[in-house]
């Protein structure tokens, strides 16, 4: 099927099922090795102090490459993502490790938990979709949803490197297929807006989607102002913040 796409558009809606299909999957899931999904899943470990039997929800969890590695160190996690696709591929995941993990399909806007949750994570660029007001409702939501003293943890693009290091166009091939982004940034709404063009299998789709940058103090007083305490904030790996980071981390207390 072929989105609707207008060259300048400023994507002022995100469809996550347009977005994050199997075409993604096709492109990028080749990078998500299980090396790194496990390294990521150590990371969050260590940054949100986890313990076997802490409730744990993974927002926006796709394919369930965290929430089942946590799941098999004794975390009782819940997934919620948007993408049926991602989900039927996170539960058959979790047969393979023999692994129990609730997932459940619904919005990030509209959690139906109250103080539910001992850590809350948001990873891989999970935050930022929609616009101001919604992604502001998202950090309301996730607070409302953690007990008191519950943390949650950001993994974003960390906004002060990628604005230095901003690539226009970024063309990623595989088995003779094509993934096109055209990219420009927005000073006045803070988004890089995204214009693609996917050319797979004989054929052509074009579609348009957004995501918010963040620098560390405009992440901190959002988070601040929705009901956390103390953000600390990290770069690459858990490693100190700097400018030279891709990754922006940060760490809040409710």
């Amino acid at each position: 099927m072929t989105a609707a796409w207008v060259p300048g558009d400023s994507a002022s809606t995100f469809d996550a099922r347009k977005v994050f299909d199997r075409d993604y999957l096709h492109f990028y899931a080749p990078r998500l090795t299980d090396r790194r999904s496990d390294a990521e899943a150590q990371l969050i470990w260590e940054l949100l102090g986890l313990e076997p039997g802490m409730e744990t929800l993974d927002l926006a969890c796709g394919q369930g490459r965290i929430a089942n590695r946590l799941a098999a160190r004794g975390c009782r996690v819940t997934g919620l993502d948007t993408v049926p696709l991602f989900l039927e591929d996170a539960r058959r995941d979790a047969v393979a490790r023999d692994v129990a993990v609730d997932y459940v399909e619904g919005d990030m806007r509209m959690l139906p938990w109250v103080e539910r949750f001992d850590r809350v994570i948001s990873w891989s660029t999970s935050f930022g979709y929609f616009d101001d007001t919604a992604n502001r409702q998202v950090l309301t939501q996730a607070a409302r949803a953690l007990k008191t003293g519950g943390l949650i943890v950001f993994d974003l693009n960390n906004r002060d490197w990628l604005v230095r290091e901003f690539q226009p166009t970024i063309v990623v091939e595989r088995d003779g297929d094509m993934l096109i982004d055209r990219n420009r940034l927005e000073p006045l709404t803070g988004r890089v807006v995204t214009e693609r063009i996917v050319v797979r299998e004989g054929r052509i789709r074009r579609l348009s989607f957004f995501v918010r940058l963040f620098t560390f103090t405009e992440l901190r007083d959002w988070l601040l102002a929705a009901g956390f305490t103390d953000v600390d904030g990290y770069g690459n790996d858990g490693a100190p913040l700097s400018s030279a980071c891709s990754r922006l981390l940060a760490v809040a207390r409710r």
